[in-house]
């Protein structure tokens, strides 16, 4: 099984903003170091607590700080972009990396983010597809383009120079496209069938109950199916919170009490799903629950692996066993409250934990 980093991030409103984009940059290199083999990194526009407005400019200042991790967008939220700008720039960055770049895309889930960019309100996942297929047809297509859709139109019929070579849009460094992933974050997703249908891969949020992750699987399949592929778990990427410590007290007080830096990320988190988006059904197993019984610590003894390296260990097992074999566990990163703790897990994880875990489906 290998293993990958993700990080929305999440920080505290008012941390210093230089200072934790640092941070979310010291453990992409880390992750590097340590041998993770992805790392994929959010955006959003309009949040205090998510600091990174744009994943592909993040992105871009880890190309020279990095070595072997491939670098993917956590992700393009593509109704917030237009299609060119997110096709030249995509090709920029996959040059830059030397085809190290993955590419991932969704509609986008912040609502005020929808706002601000003019598609509150609108049929975004329309948006999202006519996005995506509007930037494969750019890369696989030369000027003058005219492609018109119903958000947008492409075109330079009455611009461009060919002999200077005006009026074309860079492709990218791997060829056809760079590999596509998206989020998944609903129970039975019919946007993972529909990902797999087109060869594209899906990464399982950590903020789903394990009884939802589980059924990814069974989307994925039905989507490679459909199109006379044969499924492999390999294919299937799951992210989930851990936090591995040299003592249990210590994993208990930072992962998962009130005040550690994981709590304060499903507080967050649960507050904008449930209250913000209309998404409780995330974190129940039982329809009839109230959501008032959602709290912060519920959610978080669910959905957290914490403990020393014998216990991680055998909650992954549990944890794979209860949702079926999956290819690459991703690492979900929070803030560094104590930036000590935070790179001793990271350590413990790929240098002791991962190879037990790996072992032991041997």
């Amino acid at each position: 099984m290998d293993y990958s980093l993700f990080m929305m991030p999440l920080h505290p409103p008012g941390r210093n903003v230089t200072e934790s984009l640092q941070e979310d940059r010291q453990a992409i290199v880390l992750g590097d170091r340590l041998g993770f083999k992805e790392a994929y990194v959010g955006e959003h526009a309009t949040d205090a607590a998510e600091t990174v407005t744009s994943s592909l400019v993040f992105l871009a200042t880890m190309a020279d700080q990095t070595q072997h991790i491939k670098l993917g967008t956590g992700t393009l939220n593509l109704p917030n972009s237009h299609p060119v700008a997110i096709a030249s720039h995509v090709a920029m960055l996959d040059h830059l990396l030397k085809g190290r770049f993955i590419m991932g895309i969704s509609p986008g889930g912040l609502m005020s983010d929808a706002e601000v960019f003019g598609s509150f309100g609108k049929d975004r996942n329309a948006m999202f597809v006519e996005c995506i297929n509007t930037v494969l047809k750019i890369w696989a297509s030369d000027p003058p383009y005219d492609i018109e859709g119903e958000f947008w139109k492409v075109s330079v019929a009455q611009t461009m120079i060919p002999e200077i070579g005006q009026g074309f849009i860079m492709k990218p460094y791997q060829q056809p496209h760079p590999p596509i992933v998206g989020t998944a974050v609903a129970p039975f997703s019919k946007g993972v069938t529909e990902m797999a249908k087109r060869g594209w891969g899906a990464i399982s949020a950590n903020f789903l109950m394990p009884e939802w992750v589980k059924t990814h699987w069974d989307s994925h399949v039905q989507g490679r199916t459909a199109v006379g592929a044969v499924p492999h778990p390999s294919e299937w990427r799951v992210a989930k919170s851990i936090f591995v410590a040299d003592d249990e007290a210590t994993a208990r007080r930072y992962a998962l009490e009130a005040g550690g830096p994981y709590h304060f990320y499903f507080k967050q988190l649960s507050y904008k799903l449930i209250k913000g988006g209309g998404r409780s059904n995330l974190f129940k197993t039982d329809p009839s629950m109230p959501d008032e019984m959602l709290t912060p610590d519920y959610i978080t003894q669910r959905l957290v692996i914490a403990g020393t390296v014998n216990s991680v260990v055998d909650q992954i097992l549990a944890f794979r066993d209860q949702i079926g074999d999956f290819g690459n566990l991703v690492y979900a990163c929070h803030d560094w409250m104590d930036p000590t703790l935070a790179k001793r897990s990271m350590e413990l994880f790929a240098n002791e934990v991962m190879p037990r875990v790996n072992q032991a489906l041997r």
